[in-house]
């Protein structure tokens, strides 16, 4: 099963040559932009004017602006540019202006069809009405029933059919199901199950007579491996959520496309990097003969489109004087990863855990608990800045206090590393505490040598007793399964804004030195 899913378009032998009545297609793809808006440097945060006079800087809207229009001139008219969710949160563009910006961009880069990524109920369904308002492209998301939901029902659609070169292409699509856990989109908005639902669009394509189907999903690639095995009748799928590099010329990446039987399923990194370019062919019949492609990195080769730009400088300006204030220097770059921080101990969770649990220290506090999945760059060595911790720290949590039993925090810290193995944002990175997991047991079980420190001393972590826990409001109200942390006692959740907290923390500790101690251990 394993290197049937792994296996590369070419290696399957599909039909090199078309035939007169074959159609191609290219699809031009973006998934996880995550508010990208200005350019990124090589951690993913926002690249400063230096670096863009260096030819250090790598993506940003302009950057896609400007790849788009190309290849939509040299490729013809059988393009379709797609995005596979999560536009939204990231960088002081969202916090400032709430998707507006995002909306803007997107509008005049001209994009087709968007799928609706769990960031987009960041701000609850509002944000997401005001996003699909500004917007003339159509936004899809197949599995939500939106019927109890008057500010969605009618502008989120269930799937969507274009004319490309006088074929139908159907357009379907998936968020999700944590999404409840992981967001907030509220009681109204009702999760179906993917697969279930994909399913159901796809028969309903076919009855109309659409044979050319893109699943536009925001699932994350094991889940989009996973649907392309069980439902029939999806051609393609263009992924996001897993931030998964596909690339037939990185190492250790899975092929562009992955093939899953017939189905080719592709997916572009994150943050405007790349701009995923898959190739597909459909003989008369509708079914897919071929497929490949790469993403096309959005290096300093790629000029960044003037209006773009400008429009970019414009919003920026009253942000720009809160991101240029320096707060501290960093000793060296400061690992925040989220390929690091969901998976173990990273140096940024150990930098936002101390930071947190120094914070409210004194108020008998012994315990720091902050998902990994909140941890959103890394941080260059020099001087840090108030914009880059907001990078870091996007989504304005505050500090949350409240009393756990030991058992308590023992559950929350299975759940931390109940999904490990899916890269999931709920990893827990900790301070006043030392754990150990075996990622090889099941769910439930994986947690062992937990430690608390009491006042400068290790002591086993007693399931009976009632220990000071500091999280973020966000985890304190159940998100990303911390169901536990609802059951806290003499909670409080409107402390400090998390990167108050940290920017403090680091004015505090300068130069600050990263570092990890071993204080979470995997067997």
């Amino acid at each position: 099963m394993l290197a049937r899913l792994l296996t590369s378009a070419a290696a399957l032998g599909l039909t090199a040559g078309a035939a007169a009545a074959d159609f191609t297609l290219h699809i031009l793809h973006t998934n996880d932009i995550h508010s990208r808006v200005e350019s990124i440097n090589r951690f993913d945060s926002t690249c400063d004017a230096e670096g863009e006079a260096e030819g250090e800087c790598f993506g940003g809207m302009a950057r896609v602006k400007t790849k788009v229009d190309e290849m939509r001139a040299s490729l013809g008219d059988n393009v379709l540019v797609l995005d596979a969710g999560d536009p939204f949160q990231g960088s002081l563009f969202y916090t400032t202006y709430k998707g507006a910006a995002e909306a803007e961009f997107m509008e005049a880069i001209g994009y087709d069809v968007m799928a609706v990524g769990n960031h987009e109920f960041d701000d609850g369904p509002e944000g997401l009405a005001g996003f699909v308002d500004a917007v003339s492209f159509p936004v899809i998301s197949g599995n939500l029933d939106l019927s109890q939901s008057n500010l969605l029902k009618d502008r989120v659609q269930n799937h969507v059919v274009l004319e490309v070169g006088g074929e139908k292409i159907g357009i379907i699509s998936a968020l999700a199901t944590d999404t409840v856990e992981t967001s907030s989109p509220g009681p109204a908005v009702i999760f179906q199950d993917e697969i279930d639902s994909l399913s159901a669009d796809v028969a309903a394509l076919e009855e109309q007579g659409v044979t050319k189907i893109i699943a536009l999903n925001h699932v994350g690639l094991p889940k989009d491996l996973a649907i392309a095995e069980a439902v029939e009748g999806i051609d393609v799928i263009i992924g996001g959520h897993s931030h998964t590099l596909m690339s037939n010329d990185e190492e250790d990446t899975p092929a562009y496309p992955t093939m899953v039987g017939d189905t080719a399923v592709a997916q572009a990194y994150a943050y405007t990097k790349y701009l995923g370019h898959l190739t597909v062919t459909f003989d008369d019949e509708g079914n897919l003969i071929e497929a490949s492609g790469d993403p096309i990195l959005l290096d300093a080769s790629v000029t960044p489109d003037e209006a773009i730009s400008a429009r970019v400088a414009e919003m920026g300006a009253p942000i720009e004087e809160l991101k240029q204030r320096v707060v501290s220097e960093a000793a060296e770059a400061i690992e925040g990863d989220r390929s690091v921080c969901r998976a173990m101990e990273c140096p940024m969770g150990n930098l936002v855990a101390d930071a947190m649990l120094e914070r409210v220290r004194d108020q008998g506090i012994q315990i720091a608990i902050q998902n990994g999945g909140g941890l959103r760059a890394s941080i260059d060595a020099g001087e840090i800045t108030m914009g880059e911790v907001l990078t870091v720290l996007p989504f304005q949590n505050t500090l949350a206090t409240f009393q756990l039993t030991g058992a308590g925090v023992i559950e929350a810290l299975e759940n931390g590393v109940s999904q490990i193995e899916e890269g999931a944002g709920r990893f827990p990175q900790v301070a006043g505490l030392k754990y150990s997991f075996d990622a090889a047991a099941e769910p439930g079980s994986r947690i062992s040598d937990v430690m608390v420190d009491m006042d400068g001393t290790w002591q086993p972590i007693d399931p009976e007793a009632t220990y000071g826990v500091v999280s973020n409001n966000y985890m304190r109200g159940g998100g990303d399964g911390y169901a536990v942390f609802t059951q806290g006692m003499n909670a409080y959740d409107y402390g400090p804004g998390l990167e108050i907290v940290v920017a403090d923390y680091l004015a505090d500790n300068l130069p600050y030195k990263p570092y990890t101690d071993g204080r979470i251990t995997a067997k």
